[in-house]
């Protein structure tokens, strides 16, 4: 088994696990940051490994697009271009059939996107997909599938569920087919796709699980529903997924989302809120930093925009109690300094912060399992 539960809450469903990759051991529950272009914004892999970041995510269309597939795979694969020695999981391009939606256009065996660099058009099958995944050399392989935004009509949502089960087979049947038995094969996840639909929520998650995927992943959240159909959706879909395999939550979210879904027995993450909201100069600073966490109703951080004028003389760092790089050598006047002047280093500093909160936030959510 690749994936294994160590311990279960006594007062929620959050659980902590292992799960083994072709690059090590990633701990559950865990945040993926997202190095989209093969890269954190603003940092090395070597910065990123320092932060205890354990596994990232890298964006499948984009590295097809540039710089291509085939020369990432003859330099030895996305580990050895990027210099990660850790796990990488790669999405498919399925998010961009939703975000990406005026350049494209969805058929039956596929999809035909516009490039955004030259204007060329390609297609992008479920084995293409699976393709690029194999050659970047990715740990964690995500099926194709069609994300819908918010609001789509039902008949639209069922056509891309619909799409997304055959496009899942398809994938599945040609990746057993081109990694047979190796015991040193990357892990593929199916996506559970279904709008706000509860009956085609439940036929995706019936149909996907079905095809008995390495973990499961619920897609097509966060793309403009009100937060509270998000958790809504996850506490009817949650408990129906296999208990034995790792289950990802893709693009959520803001802290207080994290946590309440690790309470519905979500293990992964992934989202670019903080590296995007530390280039727009918003930091987050923990209220309190405690096991008690979990079972916390009030707000537990708070957000600093370091714009403001208050910070000009304000010589202490973002959180006198984090111990990265940025708080342990600069001050709030010094990156309030650096952003007024539109200084690069500010969106450095900010963004080792800033995956800091969030990498932090993760292990005492660990912890405060682990004593639940």
């Amino acid at each position: 088994m690749s994936f294994k539960i160590l311990k279960k809450s006594k007062k929620s469903k959050a659980r902590i696990g292992i799960l083994k990759t072709k690059h090590g051991v990633v701990k559950t529950p865990i945040f993926l940051p997202i190095a989209t272009k093969a890269a954190i914004k603003n940092l090395t892999s070597e910065e990123l490994k320092d932060l205890g970041a354990e596994i990232i995510l890298s964006n499948t269309y984009h590295l097809f697009l540039r710089p291509g597939e085939k020369i990432i795979k003859e330099i030895g694969g996305l580990h050895q271009f990027m210099n990660w020695s850790g796990p990488i999981l790669t999405d498919s391009g399925g998010f961009q059939v939703f975000s990406l939606a005026k350049i494209r256009k969805v058929k039956e065996n596929g999809v035909e996107f516009i490039s955004e660099i030259d204007g060329q058009k390609f297609f992008l099958t479920p084995k293409k997909a699976i393709q690029i995944q194999l050659d970047l050399g990715s740990d964690i392989i995500m099926s194709f599938d069609e994300c819908v935004g918010y609001p789509t009509p039902k008949k639209e949502t069922e056509m891309a569920v619909k799409r997304t089960t055959k496009w899942a087979k398809i994938g599945k049947d040609y990746f057993e087919k081109k990694i047979g038995k190796r015991k040193d094969r990357p892990l593929i996840f199916g996506i559970i796709q279904g709008g706000i639909y509860k009956d085609l929520r439940l036929k995706s998650l019936k149909e996907i699980t079905a095809l008995n995927f390495d973990g499961y992943a619920i897609g097509g959240l966060a793309v403009g529903e009100p937060v509270k159909e998000m958790y809504k959706i996850l506490n009817y879909l949650v408990p129906l997924l296999p208990e034995n395999k790792p289950r990802y939550l893709m693009g959520i979210g803001k802290p207080e989302q994290i946590i309440k879904a690790i309470k519905i027995g979500i293990d992964m993450f992934d989202c670019v809120i903080p590296t995007r909201e530390a280039r727009h100069g918003r930091l987050y600073k923990f209220k309190f930093k405690n096991l008690e966490i979990l079972n916390q109703n009030i707000k537990f951080y708070e957000e600093i925009n370091i714009k403001n004028a208050k910070y000009q003389k304000e010589f202490q760092p973002i959180d006198k109690n984090c111990d990265c790089y940025t708080c342990k050598n600069y001050s709030l006047a010094y990156l309030r300094h650096l952003f007024m002047s539109n200084e690069i280093l500010g969106l450095r500093l900010a963004t080792i912060h800033n995956l800091k909160f969030y990498l932090d936030l993760i292990k005492i959510i660990r912890d405060a399992i682990r004593v639940a």
